[in-house]
């Protein structure tokens, strides 16, 4: 995932012109922290502090998405393939 600006992020993923915390919006957020945390501990292997921080992250946005799951399915599936998270 390329970066992309994090108000680009909000706009893409809103279901409405000011929303900035459904799980939807949430999700991409959290995904874009998590890839750019990732291309970090790839050159600092010993960063164990935002390793740490990285698994926090990666548990909140897995229970968003089971929360999505649980609400609409549908939506869950969307934000998913839109995201790239499953195959």
């Amino acid at each position: 995932m390329q970066a992309v600006p994090k108000a680009q992020s909000i706009k893409e993923f809103a279901r409405h012109d000011k929303d900035t915390g459904s799980p939807d919006v949430q999700v991409a957020l959290l995904t874009r922290r998590i890839s750019h945390l990732t291309e970090h501990l790839r050159s600092n292997k010993k960063d164990f502090g935002s390793r740490r921080g990285l698994l926090t992250l990666v548990g909140k946005r897995r229970r968003l998405l089971d929360y999505l799951v649980r609400v609409d399915s549908s939506r869950y599936a969307d934000v998913a393939k839109r995201l790239g998270l499953r195959k």
